[in-house]
């Protein structure tokens, strides 16, 4: 693959969020259709798939006390601007929440679950007295798929079918060996977007260790390294930072983050193991940029196949990704690096996904010590075989086996974890 191809996918697949992105995503259809119609909205209704809805039920967001389809759309409806992506929340207020919580408590919010097979899809319709506007985000959080106005489309995107943002081609010639040799060899002046993800992502793993948000993960842990209980060693740099991260943003941040294939936890727990480590071990701050844009772009990688919505966590996606990271932050080889990957895939494959919410700084600490397990066995010369579960002896292959069984064979699973969810 040309080496400015890898560039562009990283370009395209790191993007800036605020808030969870489920959520947003509602937000950011709502604000669409409202700003295809005039006048005070008479019904707001939004349908999304289970896996949105498992996603948006239970997460904070930024700034705002109110949680759920129902709101997720109202504040998008009302304050959200629809020019900014998925930054469509920025810049809340109070009074915007007020309006909000009117809309509902007026009972002209309607939410409900969507008819679809997609796992990604978002429909919202805003109606006003005199017009009506309908607008379906899919298969992407960000992928506007159509735009209605009083039952005329006004818009179509080209992108329905895609899974993730850059071109289906260019990611199925993706390979590991191929990534690692672009990372050795890439201008570091070409990195700024990775640059840019350790910036934006260490501001929120550190504001989630000074402040108080969701369970305090990344911020206990911490606390017990400095009381002598835990080892101030590479597992726990790496847990205690990238879990703080998640505390903050799953709590309600306001702060953005750098997402990574339209997600921010995973964007999150991509970077701050990584970056944890690099800081424990002292290496070049080229050195910690380039084994960043290793973590993001195996991640990048695994979820092209995997998808962005799952029964299974995508965090394992970005664990898979920091284990290579972490090698190559250790001088690994190769070798190593795709032996890391192994050992993760064979580790964490089983961890469902109920729901982004504050415990999901739990899983993405756990993810982090995988990673610098996994890591070390690697540079051991330790891999888990191809006589153990569906691991290959080819890493990709054994990608493969982890993508179809999060994709086809967890169908059930996910119908059951949301039917438990949703009978609480």
């Amino acid at each position: 693959m040309e080496k400015n191809k890898i560039l562009a996918i990283l370009e395209k697949e790191l993007v800036i969020a605020l808030g969870c992105t489920e959520p947003v995503a509602i937000a950011l259809a709502a604000a669409t259709a409202r700003k295809h119609v005039n006048g005070a909205i008479q019904e707001l209704v939004v349908k999304a798939s289970g896996n949105i809805i498992k996603n948006a039920k239970s997460v904070g967001i930024p700034g705002m006390s109110g949680k759920g389809l129902d709101f997720s759309a109202a504040i998008g409806a009302v304050a959200g601007n629809a020019d900014n992506g998925l930054e469509v929340l920025a810049g809340l207020t109070a009074e915007d929440e007020r309006a909000a919580f009117k809309l509902i408590q007026e009972g002209k919010v309607k939410a409900s679950q969507a008819d679809t097979p997609k796992r990604l899809y978002i429909e919202v319709i805003v109606q006003t007295e005199s017009e009506h506007a309908r607008v379906i985000i899919s298969d992407n959080h960000s992928n506007i798929s159509l735009i209605e106005v009083d039952g005329k489309a006004v818009f179509r995107g080209g992108c329905e079918n895609s899974s993730v943002q850059s071109g289906e081609e260019s990611l199925d010639k993706l390979t590991i060996d191929e990534i690692f040799e672009w990372v050795l060899e890439v201008d570091i002046q070409d990195l700024t977007v990775v640059k840019e993800s350790i910036t934006l992502n260490r501001v929120i793993g550190e504001e989630g260790l000074t402040g108080n948000y969701g369970l305090n993960v990344g911020k206990t842990i911490r606390m017990n390294v400095e009381k002598g209980i835990l080892s101030d060693d590479l597992a726990t740099a790496a847990m205690s930072l990238a879990a703080a991260g998640s505390d903050a943003r799953m709590a309600g941040s306001t702060l953005p983050v750098m997402a990574n294939t339209g997600s921010g936890n995973q964007g999150i727990a991509v970077t701050l193991p990584v970056v944890g480590v690099a800081e424990k071990l002292q290496v070049s701050e080229e050195k910690m940029i380039r084994a960043v844009a290793l973590s993001h772009l195996v991640t990048i990688h695994i979820k092209s196949k995997f998808g962005r919505l799952s029964a299974l966590c995508g965090v394992t996606t970005a664990g898979m990704g920091a284990s290579a990271a972490i090698v190559y932050l250790l001088d690994g080889s190769l070798q190593q690096v795709k032996a890391a990957v192994q050992n993760t895939i064979g580790n964490v494959s089983g961890m469902i996904c109920d729901g982004a919410k504050a415990g999901c700084a739990m899983k993405v600490s756990t993810n982090s010590n995988v990673a610098v397990q996994s890591a070390l066995l690697a540079l051991n010369n330790q891999e888990i075989k191809s006589t153990d579960g569906f691991i290959h002896d080819d890493v990709e292959k054994s990608i493969e086996a982890f993508c179809t069984l999060g994709n086809e064979g967890t169908r059930q699973t996910d119908e059951w974890i949301l039917k438990l969810m949703m009978e609480k």
